[in-house]
C-alpha cells in the first residue's frame, strides 16, 4: 500500500508538473493573442489615420479643383483681355502659360497623392488580411493543442489501466507458482 501510495504521489507530482507546463503554454498563447490583438488595434488606428489623411487629401483636391477653376476663369479673362489689348499680347501669353503649367503641375501632384493614398490603403488592407490569417492560424493551433492535450490524457488513462492489469497479472502468476509449489510439497 505504501508503494502504491508513493507511486500515486509520484504520478500526481508528474501530473502537476504537466499541468503547470500546459498552464504556462496557455498563458503564452494568451499573451501572444493579446499581443496580436494590440497589433491589430494599432493597425486599425493606422488605417483610420490613413483614412483621415485620404479625406484631407480629398479636401485638398477639392481646393485644388477650385483653384484650377479659378485659374481657368483667369485664363478666360486673359483671353478676353488679349482680344481687347493686342499690345499686351506677350505678357498675357506668358501668364497664360504659367497658369497652365501650374494647373498641370497641380493635377500631376493631385494624381500622385491619390495614387499614394491608394497604395497606403491597399498596404494597410493587406496587413490587416495577413493579421487576420495569422490570428486564424493561431486559433487553429490552439484548438489542435487542446485536442492533443485531451488525447494525451486519454493515453495516460489507458496506460494506467494497462499498468494495473500488468501488476494484477504479475500478482496472479506469483500466486499460481506458490499454489503449484504447495501442491508439489503436499504430494511428497
Amino acid at each position: 500500500m505504501q508503494e502504491e501510495l508513493d507511486r500515486i504521489s509520484y504520478e500526481c507530482c508528474t501530473k502537476d508538473d504537466e499541468n503547470a507546463k500546459l498552464s504556462t503554454k496557455i498563458k503564452e498563447i494568451a499573451e501572444d493573442r493579446a499581443r496580436l490583438q494590440k497589433t491589430t488595434n494599432i493597425q486599425q488606428a493606422q488605417i483610420e489615420k490613413h483614412r483621415a489623411l485620404a479625406e484631407e487629401s480629398g479636401r485638398k483636391c477639392d481646393g485644388l479643383q477650385l483653384q484650377v477653376a479659378g485659374l481657368q476663369k483667369e485664363i478666360d479673362s486673359l483671353n478676353r483681355f488679349h482680344k481687347q489689348a493686342a499690345g499686351n499680347h506677350n505678357t498675357v501669353e506668358v501668364r497664360l502659360n504659367r497658369a497652365l503649367e501650374e494647373v498641370e503641375r497641380l493635377k500631376a501632384q493631385l494624381n500622385k497623392m491619390k495614387q499614394m493614398n491608394k497604395d497606403k490603403i491597399n498596404e494597410e488592407h493587406q496587413n490587416k488580411e495577413n493579421l487576420l490569417a495569422e490570428n486564424k492560424m493561431l486559433k487553429k493551433q490552439k484548438a489542435e493543442l487542446i485536442v492533443g492535450f485531451k488525447k494525451q490524457l486519454k493515453l495516460i488513462d489507458i496506460l494506467k489501466r494497462q499498468k494495473m492489469h500488468f501488476e494484477a497479472a504479475k500478482l496472479l502468476s506469483f500466486t499460481e507458482e506458490e499454489f503449484m509449489t504447495a501442491l508439489d510439497w503436499g504430494k511428497s
